[in-house]
């Protein structure tokens, strides 16, 4: 059997290298110059003034990266209809089967996934033709290549590409002020038409969806139909396009790809689960316009809502019927449509109207679709992986009843501390009106004045303090006992060949760093390796920082882990001599400093969906690695503070807070590194997964964090620091 089985996989193997050997040349012929260098060239040519070299360069790396996407579509839309997975259920295997059938069962599985595979190879040619760093996919959703092409088409007194290339940047950036005024003056200019402004960008489902709405608003149904029935084939094209360029490659989050550890099966499951959550999040991508803060709620059923209504109107019962009948396959209990459908039928005729059913297309999208999130929702709830689901419509029964009591639970929570906000902001509401002249500082100061929770906690500097806004810090977070405890299970994950072991740090080759997530100290402690009750530990103080930070910004969502890390930095003592850079650069959790513009884009690659981070030292025993905040400009420090156990730092994530580390020069630095989101569908994978091995291996007794203290809000002076700290200086940071 295992030779039958060996000549199997050779068989396709060799099928797999035919093919490609007979299709290789007519592949290679497909050659693409580098959008990177292109675009480098073209940014060179306008820093000296060729116009000429400036077009030429960015409509090539428009195009460029026009066709780089265009052959991901094709090979992968190509391969897929070339080579489609063949599921018979009569051949798998059944537990009565002997081994050797299970064995051919999945290497018929794995030849099918190896032939899929060489296909794309063969396609898309070498990896490195293709590459397309972050910084230029940046550049390119931010649509600069219009900025420069709209000056450079100016300067050669091609005016109506001038005003298309302008107006299509403004479209995708429309706070940039001087674009706005680069329009205003072409308006002005004798020469430009209307239709001169157009977006080179537009997405042809968006424009048509768009148009026809603008007609159905206006009154005209049969010029809007044409429009949105295009836009329906548009979207549909579309759909399969964005779902065909989430099969990429797996997209490690933060610092996980350095202890990821996956068999198989488990690596199969977290790539997959990825591209599905991907190809679900196409509704929200195709749903989303630069002109709007949010995408278009329940964006494809509104154009059956659209049409049903607009052929009513022109008299076409017919397809008012069908467009009414598969907007209720998204929405079955809804009443106004279902009366909608019984009009239509009524004036129709009932046995005619019986024959129309919903759209096939429609059925096909809502079939996979709900196929896909119960995987995904199977996933979230037996392996802790967060998904959440961009549709209105789901049914309820497709969510696993453990997961739905989860979520029940998690509303009931959220809607607890929005009541409980919302008396704490009566309060001040209250007292900003008996201090108007104080009204902007003490706003800030109440908002960020809540309760600090627990017994011992010590407000020790607020924002007023620390000359900024959104920012605090604590001590007496924790005990010196537990500091110890906590910088023990570091060194003990480390020892262990786990976590991330002696690694220089990727900020500075001056430093090595230790560390250790949540979810893997509890593994490890789970398997004997570390202290249990410390990994235990670690798991509690982490979420008593949540709930500090929640409580003392007053926040009415609640706050969830983004990432979070135990991490300690020990100084290289050889690499310390005429040292000049920090532990951290000055930097921004949301968003790409821009220190020269004084400017920050919250644009991927940045990690745009943290809301708010906060660090906990363990010891103060070393040299440097202060921690300090600064102006956007990175170099005027507004304010420092000097690490000790049992202190925190926390601040919201945005602009308002640039900040960075000075180096380590003696000594080992360790701390709690946390990141916070508002928003559920970035929750950390790694939190969920140690909810549930927490709730496995103690008992609810051992779970509960220590009860929380009613205290007052922190309203008044802070008490001074222990030492004199300085607010004028500059340095650098690591984790934050």
């Amino acid at each position: 059997m295992a030779a039958r089985a060996l000549r199997l996989l050779t068989t396709l193997l060799a099928v797999a290298a035919t093919a490609s050997q007979a299709e290789a040349e007519s592949e290679a012929g497909w050659d693409l110059t580098a959008p990177d260098l292109l675009f480098a060239e073209g940014t060179a040519a306008y820093a000296r003034g060729d116009w000429a070299g400036v077009v030429l360069s960015m409509e090539r790396a428009l195009r460029s990266r026009a066709a780089l996407r265009a052959l991901r579509l094709r090979c992968r839309t190509r391969c897929a209809a070339d080579l489609p997975w063949e599921v018979d259920p009569d051949s798998a295997p059944s537990l009565a089967q002997a081994s050797g059938a299970s064995a051919l069962h999945d290497l018929r599985f794995f030849g099918g996934l190896l032939r899929r595979a060489a296909c794309l190879r063969r396609c898309l040619g070498p990896s490195t033709a293709h590459s397309l760093s972050e910084e230029l996919e940046l550049e390119f959703r931010k649509r600069s290549p219009y900025n420069y092409l709209q000056v450079a088409y100016f300067k050669i007194n091609k005016l109506e590409k001038a005003v298309a290339a302008a107006h299509t940047f403004f479209v995708g950036n429309p706070e940039h002020m001087e674009m706005r005024q680069n329009l205003d003056y072409y308006q002005t200019m004798s020469g430009v038409k209307e239709a001169d402004f157009k977006d080179l960008e537009a997405k042809p489902h968006m424009h048509e969806f768009r148009l026809g709405v603008r007609l159905y608003s206006e009154e005209q149904p049969q010029e809007a139909v044409p429009h949105l029935e295009a836009a329906l084939r548009e979207y549909f094209v579309a759909d399969e396009e964005c779902r065909a360029l989430c099969e990429g490659p797996y997209d490690y989050d933060g610092y996980n790809y350095l202890e990821y550890n996956a068999d198989l099966f488990q690596a199969i499951t977290d790539h997959y689960i990825q591209v599905l959550s991907c190809k679900q999040n196409c509704v929200t991508e195709l749903a989303s316009h630069p002109s709007r803060e949010k995408p278009f709620e329940d964006f494809l059923p509104s154009h059956y809502n659209y049409l049903q209504f607009a052929y009513y109107n022109i008299g076409n019962y017919t397809q008012a019927i069908e467009c009414a009948k598969t907007y209720l396959l998204f929405f079955p209990n809804d009443e106004v449509m279902s009366q909608n459908l019984a009009y239509y039928t009524a004036m129709l005729g009932e046995e005619q109207a019986r024959s129309i059913g919903p759209r096939e297309s429609a059925q096909e999208h809502r079939q996979r679709s709900l196929l896909e999130k119960e995987l995904l929702f199977f996933a979230y709830d037996v392996f802790g992986i967060p998904f959440v689901d961009p549709d209105s419509w789901t049914p309820v029964e497709v969510i696993p009843k453990r997961l739905q009591e989860k979520q029940k639970s998690e509303r009931e929570t959220a809607a607890r501390i929005s009541q409980e906000i919302g008396n704490l902001m009566k309060e001040i509401e209250t007292l900003v009106e008996e201090k108007t002249k104080e009204s902007l500082d003490v706003s800030r100061l109440t908002r960020e004045g809540g309760p600090l929770l627990y017994d011992g906690i010590r407000l020790t500097m607020n924002s007023k303090v620390l000359n900024g806004s959104q920012r605090v810090v604590m001590d007496g977070v924790i005990s010196d006992d537990e500091c110890q405890e906590l910088q023990r299970l570091t060194n003990a994950a480390a020892t262990s060949g786990d976590g991330y072991r002696g690694q220089t740090s990727p900020h500075t080759p001056s430093e090595k760093f230790y560390g250790v997530t949540v979810f893997k100290a509890l593994k490890l402690g789970q398997e004997g390796k570390v202290p249990l009750q410390s990994a235990h530990l670690y798991y509690n103080v982490t979420e008593k920082v949540r709930r500090i930070m929640e409580s003392y910004f007053r926040l009415d969502t609640p706050l969830y882990f983004s990432y979070s890390h135990l991490v300690c930095r020990t100084a290289i003592e050889e690499a310390q001599a005429e040292r000049k850079d920090g532990s951290h650069p000055v930097h921004v959790d949301n968003c790409i400093l821009n220190a020269e513009a004084l400017v920050c884009v919250k644009e991927p690659p940045a990690y745009t969906f943290r809301d708010f981070s906060a660090i906990l030292y363990l010891n103060g025993d070393f040299d440097g690695g202060n921690f300090y905040f600064t102006e956007l400009d990175a170099k005027t420090v507004t304010a420092e503070v000097q690490p000790q156990c049992g202190r925190a730092v926390g601040f919201s994530s945005g602009t308002e807070n640039p900040h960075g580390v000075k180096a380590v020069t003696r000594g080992q630095r360790c701390a709690i590194a946390l990141w916070f989101t508002l928003d559920a569908r970035h929750s950390e994978r790694d939190r969920v997964q140690a909810d549930d091995l927490v709730k496995m291996l103690f008992s609810p007794e051992e779970m509960d964090l220590p009860a929380e203290q009613p205290q007052e809000a922190q309203e008044g002076t802070p008490k001074p620091l222990q030492e004199p700290v300085s607010s004028s200086e500059s340095g650098h940071k690591d984790e934050l």
